[in-house]
């Protein structure tokens, strides 16, 4: 049976070439098809166009970890994992690097690899009529934030129907685990393996020391309503997608039905990525 495999991929990347050269000389003789996003198709002028993620078992995404994130929104929830490939630097959402795809993908195509689930938000904002709004997803995170003017947002969160706290601040990032390590971490959220589901709320700059990063249960809405009308405020999912709050209208941030999988083999894990991508291993020990 041939496994169709969709490709997604950023061509400003070094590297790029040679893993596509890779894949058109020997994923046929492993049994795989392949299917080009349109972006792409410079690469493979004859290749089959990726459309819809019906179309396709597997994703292989080619760039960093923006791109596994496009790719991962492209999926719209389809139960498809995804193998990402990092041509960049950091790549800490991705399956291995550029240089290691061959024998990465030969163990893929042997099945020595696990489908490891993500839990995914959802974003919804609502009229004071209670009438739907605009409906985003996210596998890192969304943000609210103020737009172009130099003031603070003043916000009520909520987790459930229990108020949280009244916040002034320059906004606030509600992340899931995997997002825990992107903009959450550098606004002083905390750490979270990535396989335990919850959600993070961590203000940004916010303006009392009393107020802290917390993590809340994977089954609780969060609702953020501004105090104040600013001129404007955005959300912002996954530093990809952004969309204006309207006046009056309020936000909820929940989990969604539809995970994203990602590729994984056992002999790299969370706390490997965290000592090679983010420097945990610390300084070299010196003798004496």
């Amino acid at each position: 049976m041939t496994i169709r495999l969709g490709i997604v991929g950023h061509a400003d990347y070094e590297g790029l070439t040679d893993v596509l050269g890779f894949l058109e000389r020997e994923a046929p003789g492993l049994g795989y098809s392949l299917a080009y996003e349109a972006g792409l198709a410079q690469y493979a002028p004859k290749a089959l166009r990726l459309g819809h993620p019906s179309q396709i078992d597997a994703l292989i995404t080619l760039g960093g970890d923006g791109t596994l994130i496009r790719g991962a929104r492209f999926l719209g929830g389809a139960d498809v994992p995804i193998f990402g490939v990092n041509l960049g630097k950091l790549g800490f959402l991705t399956t291995c690097q550029g240089e290691e795809f061959p024998d990465t993908f030969a163990r893929f195509a042997r099945g020595e690899h696990r489908e490891q689930s993500r839990l995914v938000i959802e974003a919804r904002t609502w009229t004071p009529d209670g009438d739907l709004g605009l409906q985003v997803r996210a596998l890192n995170d969304v943000v609210v934030h103020k737009g172009g003017y130099a003031r603070v947002l003043r916000m009520r969160i909520y987790a459930g129907e229990e108020p949280i706290a009244r916040l002034a601040a320059d906004g606030v990032v509600i992340a899931t685990p995997t997002g825990s390590t992107a903009y959450s971490l550098s606004a002083g959220g905390p750490v979270v393996v990535p396989t335990l589901d919850s959600l993070v709320v961590t203000p940004v700059a916010a303006h009392t020391l009393a107020i802290r990063p917390t993590i809340l249960p994977p089954d609780i809405t969060v609702t953020v309503t501004l105090d104040d009308e600013p001129e404007e405020v955005l959300l912002t999912a996954d530093g990809q997608v952004g969309i204006a709050i309207a006046p009056g209208h309020r936000l909820t941030v929940s989990r969604s039905r539809h995970p994203v999988k990602l590729v994984r083999f056992p002999d790299v894990t969370f706390f490997t990525r965290l000592r090679t991508k983010l420097g945990w291993g610390g300084p070299p020990l010196r003798d004496g």
